[in-house]
């Protein structure tokens, strides 16, 4: 049986592949109530800043728990994370990332940047799988994740 999540997910991933990949991983151990994705990250930056189509908070709900690339186009990971974590409306939210890097150099950069944890992207879907159920059984089972949705 699915374990439900009843939290806003936003994943901010530029590869449409990826995109679909933890999708259907994520389905196969959750029911996520709200899995939102967005492909670069300027559109990131519009989703968490509520601007242009994204300015209705009931439409663009905050989300509750992030999974971040950091090579993604128009605005990288990185600079996602500095501006989503000198936002005080926005910087409880838990960021993990999730990328192709495993450059000491960008595990530095991203926790100096205010990653939540830092995870390199796996290259089968089995090894997906077993991501999604650690990642799962830690951030969504154990932790006491914060209340990051706003009256409306």
């Amino acid at each position: 049986m699915r374990k439900a999540l009843n939290f806003v997910l936003l994943v901010a991933e530029d590869d449409f592949d990826d995109q679909d990949l933890l999708r259907e991983a994520l389905e196969q151990y959750y029911e996520v109530s709200d899995l939102r994705f967005v492909s670069d990250g300027e559109e990131c930056c519009d989703y968490l800043k509520r601007r242009g189509r994204y300015a209705n908070p009931e439409e663009s709900p905050r989300p509750d728990f992030i999974l971040l690339d950091l090579n993604m186009p128009r605005k990288n990971g990185k600079e996602v994370l500095l501006e989503l974590k000198s936002d005080p409306e926005l910087k409880k939210i838990p960021v993990v990332v999730l990328t192709t890097s495993h450059t000491p150099l960008d595990i530095e950069e991203a926790y100096h940047c205010g990653t939540n944890s830092y995870l390199v992207k796996p290259s089968s879907f089995s090894e997906t799988l077993s991501m999604v159920e650690w990642l799962g059984s830690f951030w969504f089972n154990t932790v006491q994740l914060p209340s990051c949705r706003e009256a409306i």
